[in-house]
């Protein structure tokens, strides 16, 4: 009687643990962005004078994201930036921006992201919302996105990616060079492969 009572307990725990695997919900995917293969860049565009806009990029970064599609709000995203990697295409200008007058690359080596929170807009595009630590200082920003696609890769891989923008303002991260009124703000211009891990 008593191996009885065992045995109905031990298939009622059982069967109560297997409810509670299936009820659980499926984890977001998780993402490591293509920078290997350059499938992704992280580029910025800023008037200059107010006579012309220049261009660049961070050549070296990293980072990932986690994604479901049925979920997309539950999604992370996490970036750490060279800040030394900064490329204009002007190697004089370069050096001026990683100077203490713009990007204090000596002090800060180092530019982050890490996302807080994701603001659905509509089924491929969404806000995420989160903190960029740049020249030693931490805002919050907010990054428009939009889905590109996802899917298998020709080498048994599967990727989903992205593009964002945002703008941000010089003095709130403590740039201390004055462009003039016209070049206060800097636009960012993100292109986000991920390679599912």
């Amino acid at each position: 009687m008593f191996k009885q009572i065992a045995l109905k307990k031990s298939f009622l725990a059982l069967a109560v643990s297997s409810i509670g695997v299936m009820s659980l919900p499926a984890l977001a995917d998780t993402y490591v962005i293509d920078t290997k293969g350059a499938h992704a860049s992280i580029n910025f565009a800023i008037k200059h004078l107010g006579y012309s806009v220049l261009t660049g990029r961070f050549d070296t970064f990293s980072g990932e994201f986690t994604y479901d599609p049925a979920k997309p709000e539950a999604s992370t995203v996490n970036v750490s930036i060279d800040t030394g990697s900064v490329n204009s295409n002007h190697a004089e200008r370069d050096k001026h921006l990683r100077s203490a007058d713009f990007l204090n690359v000596e002090k800060f080596p180092k530019a982050t992201f890490v996302s807080k929170k994701i603001v659905l807009d509509d089924k491929d595009e969404f806000d995420i919302v989160g903190d960029l630590t740049l020249n030693g200082v931490t805002k919050s920003i907010t990054i428009e996105v939009e889905k590109v696609g996802e899917g298998k890769d020709p080498w048994g891989g599967y990727r989903a990616g992205f593009s964002g923008e945002t703008t941000i303002t010089l003095k709130d991260f403590n740039v201390k060079m004055d462009l003039g009124p016209a070049s206060q703000t800097v636009q960012l211009e993100l292109e986000v492969e991920g390679i599912k891990k």
